[in-house]
């Protein structure tokens, strides 16, 4: 089995990081927000957007109607557990989770936050790095490329590390924006 390409672990990071913003609850209804929240359904767990319709019908608040009824008070459960800092309104049908507003000290911990999860995915793609050049190393040392080869190849994946560091550094700079507005 060949281990994932380079670009292809640089690309994941990228897509995690993402993801990991995305689900940052920054004074905004998002569906992102509880969508992967593990919910009891009929004797096993299963994420809430597979059990129930979840929108946000303003930008305030997301409504959480389950095609289960039954299933209400295990979403309910769910997300208090999850510790979002909402608490859902069980309306008998559907949950509504108000948005509450953030405060100046919430906004330092998410900016704090969202530097923890950057450094994070840097991490990963330094170990990406080190795996390529290990690979590249071993190359050189059977004697399947050349020392010119070899240094061809080193730069050419610290140039992609470089780029996917400085996608991270930009996309981190715009979620602290995005949070720090009020």
């Amino acid at each position: 089995m060949n281990p994932p390409s380079l670009a292809s672990q640089l690309d994941n990071a990228i897509a995690h990081l993402q993801k990991e913003f995305a689900a940052l609850q920054i004074g905004r209804a998002s569906a992102v927000l509880v969508e992967d929240i593990e919910v009891e359904s009929y004797g096993s767990m299963m994420p809430l957007k597979s059990v129930a319709n979840i929108s946000c019908p303003d930008p305030k608040t997301i409504k959480i109607e389950p095609w289960d009824k039954s299933v209400l008070g295990n979403i309910e459960r769910s997300i208090q557990e999850a510790n979002l800092g909402i608490n859902p309104q069980n309306m008998g049908e559907h949950l509504f989770l108000p948005i509450p507003p953030m405060t100046e000290d919430r906004r330092k911990q998410m900016v704090k936050f969202v530097h923890e999860l950057s450094e994070k995915a840097k991490i990963s793609i330094r170990n990406a790095r080190h795996d390529e050049l290990k690979m590249i190393k071993a190359l050189k040392d059977d004697s399947e490329i050349s020392e010119d080869e070899q240094k061809a190849m080193e730069k050419k994946v610290q140039e992609q590390v470089d780029q996917t560091n400085q996608a991270v550094d930009e996309r981190a700079k715009q979620k602290e924006k995005d949070i720090l507005t009020v």
